[in-house]
């Protein structure tokens, strides 16, 4: 039998699992840095997107008994705080929009269970709307706050996914990702902060006025890398607990919407809550 040539085995490899994982993660990556250099409401429209779907997952993932009233409250609470992250980023204007979403979402809530899964991703799919658009917009970060994040995060999952396979070791959380090793995680830190500090150096290069030491923007990044790692954690220990094994099939090779931003979302989350103390301490 005539071994495959150039081109079958270029199909192949686009076709395996493997090359399809790739492929989806190019895609994601081009229209991630195209919506940051855009920013506005290009932006903010790729991100509502984002946390629209991951909404819909939310609510299966949990298997919410009243489905239909909480998408609504949730979808209108992330639509409003999308909005408004545009239109006028203050933080106050956030929270009330917060505020009322919390109380469509008690509302629409039959039981307990139903009322803090709804809460709890009323919280992660806000931050995922109207993250990026704060931190695009914010004058001390701007687009090389966001492309700042995105390298610790994704440096920090690519690393972490092949030092863990090439290195092996004692796993990291065998009851609750049995996949993950400490080799990986020392791998993806080291990464993390390594891509999160370039990126950084690139910016003040090209005109961005770094806000911070070197010191503390080193710190800064591995600190992130550590609290993506333990996002991506929590994530799966809630499809543990939930019993399955992705949060949808939307994503060829990588599952859901909420396969992907687990890390994204903790790291957005932790560079607010920054903000929030530099402008109280401020």
């Amino acid at each position: 039998m005539p071994a495959p040539g150039p081109q079958q085995g270029g199909r192949g490899f686009l076709r395996s699992e493997t090359g399809i994982r790739l492929l989806s993660s190019l895609v994601l990556v081009a229209l991630a840095l195209a919506s940051a250099w855009a920013g506005g409401p290009f932006l903010a429209a790729f991100w509502l997107l984002a946390a629209g779907a991951a909404a819909i997952e939310w609510r299966q993932v949990g298997k919410l008994e009243r489905p239909l009233p909480m998408r609504f409250a949730l979808f209108a609470g992330i639509l409003a705080a999308s909005i408004l992250s545009v239109v006028d980023p203050p933080s106050a204007v956030v929270l009330v929009v917060a505020a009322l979403a919390i109380l469509a979402v008690l509302a629409a809530g039959r039981g307990r269970r139903d009322r803090v899964w709804g809460l709890v991703g009323l919280g992660v799919t806000t931050i995922l709307a109207t993250a990026p658009v704060l931190v695009r917009e914010h004058p001390a970060l701007g687009l090389t706050g966001l492309l700042w994040i995105f390298a610790v995060v994704w440096g920090t999952d690519v690393a972490a996914y092949f030092t863990g396979r090439a290195l092996g070791g004692p796993k990291l959380a065998p009851r609750i990702s049995p996949g993950k090793t400490w080799s990986g995680f020392f791998g993806g830190l080291a990464v993390g902060t390594l891509l999160g500090t370039l990126v950084a150096a690139i910016g003040e290069g090209l005109g961005w006025e770094r806000p911070l030491s070197w010191f503390a923007l080193v710190l800064l990044a591995a600190l992130a890398s550590v609290v993506g790692q333990i996002g991506d954690l929590a994530e799966s220990a809630l499809k543990r607990h939930f019993k399955v094994k992705d949060s949808s099939k939307l994503i060829p090779g990588h599952g859901g919407v909420l396969d992907r931003i687990d890390a994204f979302t903790a790291v957005c989350a932790f560079v607010l809550a920054g903000l929030a103390l530099a402008a109280l301490a401020g």
